[in-house]
């Protein structure tokens, strides 16, 4: 018979222990232990590995360095040039990218308008907070229009990595991380335990089958993305979205990056018809400083 085992897992840096502590010995941050429900079946061994024996990924085959095919230099070009110059030229395949940023700062918007872009490209668009028919107002609204373009309203990674496996896309894109969850495990959607076992998973998808996988995450009212540090290490580039929402700019910052530069700044404004390119920056912050003096 399977038994509950609790673990507390720190939400900084993904410490984990058996007993709650009110300072994670790892990173020293206080009050950041949570804890964590995990079913084991009576051999000790995770439930939800078990399930999944003989079901994940292909085992991948050690290789040598001439075995391997140096394809990092063939970068998906988007249209966005600010995100392409951010990202350092595209998006590389099987890159796993996050991008943060304040809900309602239009990181969704950035997302479906890469998606619409490239309407030559296979693209699973995964969505967890809004039904396909939101998403359908939204393309219309963005001008968005595209064959290839799947939406799937879905937030159990495994329904996630079955549909990809069945419709092979290009690029992922999973709004947002914190809605995914793996139902073997106990804990609510959004949790440590589930934000790092989802990543987890996107993360090898991405990797054993070549994917671009685009995440999307919050971030808390500290400006730090919400979830474990953790999940900053998995992923390859992230991405930081922010503005003010009361004006008509946004700013994306390269944080980390694998695949280019870092501290890199794309500038977009927001209109009506969605996010815009800005290439040349000062006119706009000129022309806001010119309204604000007349």
């Amino acid at each position: 018979m399977a038994k509950q085992k609790s673990s507390y897992v720190c939400g900084e840096c993904g410490y984990t222990t058996h007993r709650w502590l009110g300072n994670c010995p790892s990173c020293k941050k206080w009050n950041s232990l949570v804890e964590t429900l995990e079913v084991t079946d009576p051999a000790n061994k995770p439930a939800h590995r078990a399930k999944l024996e003989g079901q994940d990924f292909d085992s991948p085959e050690p290789l040598t360095l001439a075995q391997i095919n140096p394809d990092e230099s063939v970068r998906v070009v988007t249209g966005f040039n600010e995100f392409d110059r951010v990202l350092g030229g595209g998006m590389v395949p099987g890159s796993f990218i996050l991008i943060g940023g304040d809900p309602g700062i239009g990181k969704s918007t950035l997302a479906l308008q890469l998606a619409g872009k490239r309407s030559d490209l296979m693209i699973l668009y995964c969505a967890g907070e809004e039904s396909p028919a939101q998403i359908r107002q939204r393309a219309d609204r963005l001008g968005v229009k595209s064959d290839k373009l799947h939406v799937y309203a879905e937030t159990d990674v495994l329904r996630i990595q079955e549909a990809t496996e069945k419709l092979k896309p290009d690029i992922l894109v999973v709004d947002s991380i914190q809605t995914a969850y793996r139902p073997e495990l106990q804990s609510m959607p959004g949790t440590v335990a589930q934000i790092r076992e989802s990543a987890s998973l996107l993360m090898r998808l991405a990797k054993q089958r070549n994917i671009t996988t685009l995440v999307i995450g919050h971030v808390t009212k500290d400006g730090d993305l919400a979830g474990p540090r953790v999940l900053e290490h998995m992923v390859d580039t992230v991405l930081q979205f922010e503005g003010d929402k009361a004006l008509n700019y946004r700013l994306l910052k390269t944080l980390k990056n694998r695949f280019g530069r870092t501290n890199e700044t794309g500038v977009f404004e927001m209109t009506t018809a969605g996010l815009r390119d800005v290439p040349n920056p000062s006119e706009l912050f000129l022309s806001g400083l010119s309204e604000g003096i007349s």
